[in-house]
């Protein structure tokens, strides 16, 4: 282990190992420091185990629903305890395979609580015993962690953060969840799969407050139809264990109260970055809303120190840390064309069932910049391959400028959708217009054929509705 190097990074989510990696490739001596597991929240306790788990419960539900292929599936049983193995299993998968990845590009990794100690110093606590490491650049990257709302604290008996909801010992009768964001949205998908009674709450007057207003009212509409409870315009005052579970007491906005009870409360109502302990204030590190206030390369206002991911700010996503990682090093390495990350060119996924993927404006934030705006619309229930796969429950939107054919917004609903919404990321990547989506050929039969017909309805050419 060296004590002096070109760039130490702090933290190993998708933003801090993606910046070793990339750092150590381009020749940089790098040491990476991690207080828990490689991989981060992401890996460990969020992006990836969640999928796993999610990917049992559409499997329980595509049993369910076998009869209209005239496949009969009788005495189905299910067990969370196999589900919950396999997708620890899926994240330790992954997790030994970054552990390689920076072993075969040289990175020392060294375990440990790191602190800001001065301009290009860093003190770590690890293993019994404090060590100090120059490095002329370090980044931060420690990311968020679920954030507790006034009156209700984690650790109470009945309340959980996304970690307990991952690795239940038995699936309780009812579930409270309080935010439905895309955290709070998947869990309610997901142990509605399983056979839970689900009460979703939403402070917002509408669920998935961030997503284009007619995603939104679809949502619940699906939501509701599954038997999901949905309470929007109310927030969760606070919340007391009882022998029984959790008594949640709710408060809306014209003051009325409300009691509902449950086995287990799930808070899921946003993060609060990873800043404390980090000496920043020492250093007189600028903030912004809690978070580190950066340049569009990741620099703070003290010269050597950079901050990346969901430290950063939002939106607070894995695959955003990972390209800010990317463009910080590349940047502070001094890389021949580096780019800075376009945050209008960033996709949202929500794994629910159905799924939910969108880029870009919505058609609200479009009409409010005052831009003069064609939006185009397509019901996968008109998609042949959707038809074929029993999958139509859901749509695409497209927002399109007028005068110059920019696609402004993308928005999609269905089955698969977040494995097609990097087409629109493209496209606006490439600046290709809704003309030349529309002379772009798609494949017959697929789900994505929807955005070509969503483009052509908004040019006034439908071919198929």
């Amino acid at each position: 282990m060296h004590q002096s190097y070109d760039v130490a990074v702090v933290g190993a989510g998708p933003g801090g190992y993606v910046a070793a990696l990339r750092a150590a490739q381009l020749g940089l001596r790098t040491l990476l420091v991690e207080r828990d597991s490689l991989g981060g929240i992401c890996l460990n306790w969020g992006c990836i185990p969640t999928k796993a788990m999610l990917q049992g419960a559409e499997a329980l539900h595509s049993c369910r629903e076998a009869s209209r292929y005239g496949i009969q599936a009788q005495g189905l049983s299910f067990d969370i305890g196999a589900l919950v193995r396999h997708s620890r299993q899926v994240s330790d998968t992954l997790v030994q395979g970054i552990a390689y990845l920076l072993k075969k590009q040289g990175v020392d990794v060294l375990a440990g609580i790191a602190r800001v100690a001065g301009k290009g110093l860093l003190e770590v606590d690890g293993d019994g015993r404090v060590q100090l490491i120059r490095a002329r650049h370090i980044v931060l990257a420690t990311g968020a962690r679920a954030r507790a709302l006034p009156g209700v604290a984690f650790g109470t008996p009945g309340i959980w953060s996304y970690r307990e909801a991952l690795r239940p010992d038995a699936l309780p009768q009812r579930l409270v969840i309080a935010g439905s964001g895309a955290i709070g949205s998947e869990f309610a998908s997901l142990y509605n799969d399983l056979g839970v009674k689900v009460i979703l709450l939403e402070r917002a007057a509408r669920i998935m407050p961030l997503e284009d207003a007619e995603v939104s009212q679809f949502m619940r509409a699906q939501f509701e139809a599954r038997g999901i409870e949905v309470h929007t315009g109310v927030s969760l005052a606070r919340a007391c264990a009882t022998a029984e579970g959790v008594e949640c007491h709710l408060s809306r906005e014209d003051g009325s109260r409300q009691l509902t009870t449950a086995d287990r409360l799930l808070l899921a109502a946003g993060i609060s970055p990873n800043v404390e302990g980090l000496g920043l204030e020492q250093l007189g590190v600028a903030m912004e809303h809690g978070f580190v206030r950066v340049d569009c390369w990741g620099r703070t206002n003290v010269a050597g120190l950079y901050a990346i991911g969901d430290l950063a700010g939002g939106p607070c996503l894995a695959h955003k840390a990972s390209h800010e990682a990317i463009a910080c090093i590349e940047h502070l390495a001094g890389v021949e064309g580096a780019k800075p990350l376009e945050h209008s060119l960033i996709p949202s996924c929500i794994y629910s069932r159905p799924q939910v993927a969108s880029i870009g404006l919505t058609e609200e934030q479009a009409r409010q910049q005052g831009r003069q705006i064609r939006v185009g619309r397509f019901s996968l229930q008109a998609n042949g391959k959707a038809l074929a796969s029993g999958e139509t429950c859901g749509f695409v939107k497209t927002v399109v400028e007028v005068d110059s054919g920019e696609i402004l917004g993308a928005h999609l609903v269905g089955h698969g959708v977040t494995e097609q919404i990097h087409v629109l990321a493209l496209a606006r990547q490439l600046e290709a217009g809704d003309e030349d989506l529309a002379r772009t050929v798609f494949a017959h039969p697929t789900l994505s054929e929807s955005i070509h017909e969503s483009i052509l309805h908004g040019l006034g050419q439908p071919l198929h509705q």
